[in-house]
Formats: C-alpha cells, structure tokens, sequence
C-alpha cells in the first residue's frame, strides 16, 4: 500500500480474488457507514453508491447520479471554495479515474443550473486492486461537510460585521489569523498588519492587570477573565481597553477569540454624569423653594435641600433615610398617603395642595410637584413644595386695602393707585409716588401730560407757546428725574402713579385722637 493522510494511510488495496462476492460483501459493508461511498469502475461507470453518497447530491438511485463519470460532469456542478468552477477533468472523479490518489479535497456541489451550492462534500479517494495488481474498482470517500462550513461562513460574516472589536489568535503558534473592523476602527491599524503577526508583536495583553495569570491561561487554551490592559496603537498612542479571552475552533484549529471593549468612551461618559450629577447637586442645594429626592416607592427622603430643611425645621440628617410618613410630614395621613401613592404609580405630579407639619409642630400649606429622575439610586422623584402662605398674605392685603379705600370714595382713586403701585413696587414706601410727583415743575407735567397724549414735541410747542428746544430739554429733565431713557417709559412711569396732568394729591393731615 502507498499514501497517507488524516482519513487513512492507504490510498490502493488488493481486491480478492472471488470479485462476485467480494463485490456483495463490499456493498453490505459499505452501505452501512455514515460516510458516503461511490464506486467507479476502470471504464468510468459509475457503478454503485450508498444512501449518504446519493443523499449528498440529493438523489434516491445511483443512476440520478449519472451513468459515467462524464455524465455526472453535466448533472452536477463542482465549485472550490473560492467559488472559482471546478474545470473540466479536475472532478474528484476524473482525477482518481487519471490515476490521483489524494487524501482530501473540498468542494461545493449543486445540481447544473443553479446559482448556490447545496453541499460542501469533503472528497478523499481510494483505488482497489485485483490479485494481478491491476485496478478494478476506484473508490470515492465523501463527508458531508455542509453544516460546518455554513456555520463557518455564518461565523465569518458575523465576526466581520460585529462592531466590538475583536481578533483571533491561533494556539498553535501564537499568531494572530482574524481580525474584524471594530479592531481596525478602534485602533487605526490596517488588515495586514495584524493578519499573520505574532503576540509579541500586537500584544493584546500589554499592560493587563493580571498579566501572568491572563497568558498562563492563553498558554492553557483557557477562558481569560475580563481585564483592563493597554493596547500600543500603530502611530505611538496607547489605547486603554478591557480584554477577555474565550477559546473556540475554527477550521479544526483551536483559536483564543479575543473581544475589547474600549474604556476611554465609558470614562467620558462616567466623567459627564458625574459632572451632570455634581452640577445638579449644586443647583439643588441653591434653589430657594423647598425641595427634596426620594425612592419613588415608599417616598424615603434622600437628600433634601437648604429651603426644605429651613422650612421643615429638620436637619438633613435627620431627614436622609426616613420615610415623609414615618417622619410625620403629612399633617393629614390620608393627604400623605395619596400624594405618595400618585408618585409611585405616575411619577410625577403637578400642584397637588397639602399641609406640611414641621418639626415644630407648625403646619405649613404647600403645592407640590415632582418629576421622576433616574439616580443612582435607582428610581427617584424630585418633588418641589412651594409655600403658599406668602401668596395668600399678599391676597390679604390686597383684600384689606380695597376693604380700606370703599369705607371713604373720596379717597378711592387715591389709595387703590397706591396700593397697586406697592403691590408692583413692593419697596417703595407709602407716599414715595406722591412725592416722585410734587418733585416735577407745573411746566414739567404740563409737558409730561401732553407726552402722555402721544404728542410730539411740535404738538406740545404749539399746545403750550414753547419753542421746540424748551420742550425738548423739559423731555430731557423728564428722563433725568424720573430714570427713564425713552418716552414709552416715560408714559409708563406716568400712568403708574396715577397722573392725570393735575397737581399731585395732597396728602390728609393725620389728627391726634
């Protein structure tokens, strides 16, 4: 016998001498194997072949396959690898009918016509000699390889099309074989400088925490934990990652798939948050209406800013960590407990009326509202509880000054004029406007009331026997006195003070009691 390779050492053996029988018994054997088997005679018949073989070309009778060797040419169509045709006396068949005898060949085949292969058949060939040493019956050995090269193809497209980095390193030798684009991108190398170069040229372990323990397992063939290393990029930067390791097969081949995840983007991003998160921080703490974070369930009081603690008259030790029912907060349980139940359900509420009570036992009237926020620690809400009670004073007043004015009608212009102009100027004091007023000339409101008419200067000339430079510089006194730059303002300031284009009101002496 001569030849050798992965599926036998023998390419050529010795037929019987009984032909007849030994063919019956050779067909039981053969017919038998999960291999598919097709004997050919010396005259290129094809003259039988087992149930793998046809069920490898999708056939139920050896004669689908064709009748010779030259016939199976035109039923079936034999494609490498490479998709490149398989020419005209390189079929598996015409070479061991050429006398070839070769251990392994692959190839696609597909019934003639069709555009994609069915079967990926892997061929390797075997010739029988009779007593004389003269071949009688050549044999071919096919394994269906179909389901292992679709799924390596399926694993080829999706290592190249997956956009975490990665690349595959041979055991045998340490050498890198695969390398997809989220590598390339990610580092700036270029296919063919990682393709075929050793660990110690691309080091995908530089720098790793762990380095001894992550090659002791490469050496090992074994999964490498996740890891932070260091990748040395093409033009002299460094790229910090984190690296793990899985073994896998490819091709036969034990291989170390090597994944990357790229830190310096999570670092940014980690960087920013924090920053949101201390910037947020901050204007919490500034804000001055009453505020607090808490667990949307169970509304346990996180943090609470400056206002709620003043307010509330807790310290924001003692408010962190307790629930706003377990505090007593709520002056009615039932108030409480619906305005929590809405937060956990909805998350967020607006202007929902409730009493606080302090720590002092003061009830304080609040509008509330929150929004839920994602924290780190976990599903919160931000709730805001602005104080109404400055409100309702001020309705108070404004109440008790019309209450004041309609007890005498003579002073009705008056006072409602004031009391307005305190509720916008809440500084000025009592009087101020009146005297802001008296501090005018009479030709000063004579002009101020004609600007308030919407005249022009020459109007105001004509009207009041001025030349237009007097009235201009009456104008320009205007604007000095009352801190106005514009006659718009001007007619504004006028009409806040009630002036009609008399003399201002005199204000009633006060009489002892």
């Amino acid at each position: 016998m001569h030849g050798s390779g992965p599926f036998g050492t023998s390419q050529v053996t010795e037929l019987p001498s009984d032909q007849n029988a030994d063919y019956q018994q050779l067909r039981l054997i053969l017919a038998a194997l999960q291999d598919g088997v097709i004997l050919i005679d010396p005259d290129q018949r094809i003259a039988w072949a087992n149930k793998a073989a046809l069920r490898m070309h999708g056939v139920q009778e050896v004669a689908e396959l064709g009748a010779t060797v030259s016939e199976y040419r035109t039923r079936f169509e034999l494609r490498y690898r490479n998709r490149h045709r398989v020419p005209e006396g390189a079929y598996p068949m015409e070479r061991v009918m050429a006398g070839e005898a070769f251990d392994e060949v692959v190839v696609e085949v597909a019934p003639a016509g069709e555009n994609e292969a069915l079967w990926t058949h892997r061929i390797r060939s075997l010739v029988l000699n009779d007593t004389a040493g003269v071949p009688n019956c050549l044999v071919l050995i096919l394994n269906d390889e179909t389901e292992r090269f679709d799924a390596e193809e399926r694993f080829e497209a999706t290592f190249s099309a997956n956009p975490a980095p990665a690349v595959i390193l041979r055991l045998s030798d340490h050498r890198h074989i695969k390398v997809n684009r989220g590598f390339l991108e990610m580092t700036g190398y270029a296919e063919e400088q990682v393709v075929g170069r050793s660990a110690y040229e691309i080091d995908v372990l530089d720098g790793a925490a762990r380095r001894e323990f992550a090659v002791d397992r490469l050496q090992q063939g074994r999964t490498i934990p996740q890891m932070e290393a260091v990748l040395q990029l093409p033009g002299g930067g460094e790229k910090r990652v984190v690296v793990a390791g899985q073994p896998i097969e490819v091709g036969n081949t034990n291989c170390m798939l090597f994944t990357f995840v790229d830190v310096e983007p999570h670092k940014r991003t980690e960087e920013a948050l924090r920053k949101c998160e201390s910037n947020f921080a901050v204007a919490f703490q500034l804000s001055p209406v009453p505020s607090f974070l808490a667990r949307r369930v169970g509304c346990c009081l996180l943090r609470a800013n400056e206002a709620f603690v003043r307010e509330s008259g807790y310290t924001a030790v003692e408010l962190a960590g307790r629930g706003a029912g377990e505090l007593g907060l709520w002056a009615d349980a039932a108030v409480g407990q619906e305005l929590e139940r809405r937060l956990e359900l909805h998350g967020g509420i607006r202007d929902f009326a409730l009493q606080l009570r302090t720590r002092a036992g003061d009830l304080l009237d609040l509008l509330v509202s929150a929004e839920a926020v994602s924290m780190g620690e976990g599903p919160c809400v931000l709730v805001v509880a602005q104080n109404v009670a400055e409100h309702r004073r001020t309705e108070v007043e404004i109440a008790s000054a019309l209450e004041a004015v309609m007890q005498d009608t003579s002073w009705f212009s008056r006072m409602v004029l004031e009391k307005l102009a305190k509720l916008r100027r809440p500084d000025a004091p009592d009087g101020a406007m009146t005297s802001e007023l008296s501090q005018l000339s009479p030709r000063g409101r004579d002009v101020l009331a004609l600007v308030c008419r919407g005249m022009a200067d020459a109007g105001i000339a004509n009207k009041l026997g001025l030349s237009r430079n007097t009235v201009r510089n009456h104008v320009t006194a205007l604007y000095r006195k009352t801190g106005v730059r514009n006659r718009a303002s001007l007619v504004v300031w006028a009409r806040e003070r009630g002036f009609t284009g008399g003399a201002p009101p005199k204000l009633p002496k006060l009489t002892k009691v």
